[in-house]
């Protein structure tokens, strides 16, 4: 059975999340936390809650052995972005864009697979 956790509207860029979120994928759901809590990143701590969101999420819906869980899929999507105006020189402006990550985490029990 799977049990998915979402966090949407991340306030951090899609591709600062990615790389930690390929290194937890196909790990125990454990290993994966104890992984996560070591890293000082940021990152690190917005998967670190939407992984145990996801091991609370399989304990109510009554997975037996939550050892056995592991992650199956980790993706990061980007979100929508903020845009802001940083007014420059001479009267003109940059964009700044403030964005934002979708960050979706699947665990499934490692006898399915």
């Amino acid at each position: 059975m799977n049990y998915e956790a979402h966090h949407r509207f991340a306030d951090m860029s899609a591709r600062k999340v990615r790389p930690f979120a390929t290194l937890i994928r196909g790990r125990s759901a454990d290993e994966a936390l104890e992984l996560l809590r070591f890293l000082p990143n940021k990152s690190a701590r917005l998967l670190e809650g939407v992984l145990k969101s996801a091991l609370g999420n399989a304990e109510d819906r009554g997975a037996r052995h939550l050892e056995d869980l592991m992650v199956v899929e980790s993706r990061v999507d980007g979100g929508p972005m903020m845009k802001r105006i940083m007014p420059r020189a001479r009267g003109t402006a940059y964009v700044i864009k403030r964005r934002s990550a979708h960050i979706h985490i699947t665990l499934s029990d490692m006898e399915e697979e």
